[in-house]
C-alpha cells in the first residue's frame, strides 16, 4: 500500500511507478511495421465534425433552429426551398451553416447573424489600357482571362469576367455588360 494522500502525491505516483510498470505488463509489439494512420482524402472535416439536425424550410424561407431564425438567401437554382428538408450544422467554432443536398445554403455566426462569404465579388470591372494590357490583378490557374481571344474590355465600368460557383473564371467574347 502506497499511502498515498493527495493530488501531487498521486500525480508523481503515476508518472514515476505505475505507467512504466503498466506499459511492462500490457504493451504489445505491433503487427505490422508502420503507422496505423491513412492520409486525409478531401472529405469535407467540417461537415464531418459537426452537430447534424434536418430541419423544414418554412414559407417564408427561414429555418427555426435553437430559438433562433436563420433566413436563407436566394438561389439561382430553386425559385424557393420552402417545404424543403435541409440540414443545419452546428460547428465546432459555434458557427452555423444550412445545407441542401451538396448546396451550401448559408453560414451564420452562433447569435444566428449571417456570415458574409469572403469569396472575390463576381464580374469585377477592368480595364484595358491603349497599350492593350489589363489594369488589375486576375491570375488564375488556367492563365489571365483578360488574355482569352477575340475578347473585348470595354472601358466603361462593366464587366468582362465573372467568377461562377466553382470560382473558375468566365470570359466572354465580344460581349458588353
Amino acid at each position: 500500500m502506497r499511502r498515498i494522500r493527495t493530488v501531487a502525491a498521486a500525480n508523481a505516483f503515476l508518472r514515476e511507478h505505475y505507467i512504466a510498470e503498466f506499459n511492462r505488463r500490457f504493451q504489445v509489439a505491433a503487427a505490422q511495421p508502420g503507422t496505423a494512420f491513412v492520409p486525409y482524402r478531401g472529405k469535407d472535416l467540417e461537415r464531418i465534425f459537426s452537430l447534424q439536425f434536418e430541419r423544414t424550410v418554412n414559407r417564408d424561407n427561414t429555418v427555426s433552429f435553437q430559438n433562433l431564425t436563420l433566413q436563407i438567401e436566394p438561389v439561382r437554382w430553386r425559385g424557393t426551398l420552402a417545404g424543403c428538408a435541409v440540414i443545419a450544422r452546428q460547428h465546432l467554432d459555434g458557427t452555423l451553416s444550412l445545407s441542401y443536398g451538396p448546396h451550401c445554403l448559408g453560414r451564420y455566426d452562433e447569435r444566428g447573424d449571417p456570415i458574409l462569404n469572403l469569396k472575390p465579388a463576381a464580374g469585377k470591372a477592368v480595364e484595358k489600357t491603349r497599350a492593350g494590357k489589363v489594369k488589375g490583378r486576375l491570375s488564375t490557374a488556367l492563365g489571365n482571362p483578360a488574355k482569352c481571344a477575340g475578347s473585348h474590355f470595354s472601358t466603361a465600368s462593366a464587366a468582362a469576367t465573372e467568377t461562377n460557383e466553382t470560382g473558375h473564371f468566365t470570359c466572354y467574347k465580344n460581349r458588353t455588360f
